[in-house]
């Protein structure tokens, strides 16, 4: 990982619309379709009892309804619009190791050792409640990202290494860290990382098996791609290249699916995750392999399903502009699309 304003009559227009909006609310509610206007709303992900940041976090908040970014044929190209997207996660192992982005839970009790940083001035300071035999990304002996998550399930914090290893006495190494407290929408300091390059929380962005069997992921994905922009756009805190031109897509950059891309031909699990990508999207969270999507590894995976995903390709996606969710530059909170912001929709 790479570090670094109307006339009377148009007024009138406008009270009509919103009296048939107003009907055409009451009338969804009666018949139970409420949800569809409060869609952004959603119970975030579960983990062990902690649910995975706010409901109103940008991370769980629906994109499908925002305006696309005018950079967003530049970026498509640039990552590769005939690139097909890859399940970066599955069962089984490749090269030795689980595929995916494990993730452990520790009671509150679990003790805390001393982690060392070569970014020490962006990395959280221990100690950390990390065993000694957390599981790392790739196996013990990759010489990849080598990504530590773990969560206290007790006090719902997040803990998550980059360039993980373990040392003597059951102390740890690492290339940076990050700790987050699951209930809150704080950012990291501005122009830090975290264990990803982007300086935003990894578990947030994880396909989890649970969530695809329960027939929804209300969450957006994290992914990555093999040139990004020194530049970084909420809710990233850091960048990580050289590079400047404007094709370059900036960390943290959304995408989302494409609403005419037809899904009705995949397997109902990649249906799932398709789905999750056109009303969530999915966050540029760090370097790497074009349009690969993260998750954590489970033997309940089935990898020739998850493979239809390569027939996805990245012209099926397009850049999306979530600046007018930011309420706050440092919080993840998002402004949730309610219904005033459906008037349109609904008077239509």
């Amino acid at each position: 990982m790479t570090r670094r304003r109307t006339t009377r009559g148009g007024l009138a227009r406008v009270w009509l619309g919103f009296l048939a909006a107003a009907i055409g609310l009451a009338a969804l509610m009666v018949s139970g379709g409420a949800q569809a206007v409060r869609a952004s709303v959603t119970a975030a992900g579960v983990v062990e009892g902690c649910t995975v940041l706010p409901a109103n976090s940008i991370w769980n908040t629906r994109v499908d309804r925002l305006p696309v970014d005018v950079n967003s044929d530049a970026y498509v190209a640039t990552i590769g619009a005939s690139e097909t997207v890859h399940s970066d996660f599955g069962s089984g192992e490749w090269d030795g190791a689980p595929i995916g982005i494990p993730f452990t839970t520790v009671p509150g009790a679990q003790p805390r050792v001393q982690v060392t940083f070569y970014y020490d001035g962006e990395s959280d300071p221990g100690p950390y409640p990390i065993p000694p035999d957390a599981p790392i990304e790739g196996g013990p002996a990759s010489d990849g990202d080598r990504h530590v998550v773990v969560i206290d399930r007790d006090a719902c914090v997040l803990c998550e290494l980059y360039d993980a290893a373990p040392q003597p006495h059951g102390n740890w190494a690492a290339g940076s860290g990050a700790v987050y407290e699951l209930n809150s929408n704080a950012l990291r300091q501005a122009g830090w990382t975290s264990a990803d390059a982007a300086g935003l929380p990894i578990l947030p962005g994880l396909v989890r098996y649970e969530d695809m069997a329960a027939g929804y992921i209300h969450h957006a994905l994290r992914f990555t791609a093999p040139y990004t922009r020194s530049a970084y756009v909420w809710p990233a805190r850091h960048e990580a290249s050289d590079l400047t031109g404007p094709e370059y897509p900036p960390m943290g950059q959304r995408f989302r699916l494409k609403v005419d891309f037809d899904i009705t031909g995949y397997a109902p699990e990649v249906q799932v995750i398709l789905t999750a990508l056109r009303g969530y999207g999915m966050m540029l969270a760090d370097n790497g392999s074009a349009w690969y999507i993260s998750g954590v590894p489970d033997e309940r995976w089935d990898n020739d399903v998850l493979h239809q995903l390569h027939q996805v390709p990245g012209s099926a996606f397009e850049a999306v502009d979530v600046s007018g969710l930011m309420i706050d530059l440092d919080s993840g909170a998002a402004r949730q699309l309610d219904f005033w912001l459906y008037l349109p929709l609904l008077a239509h």
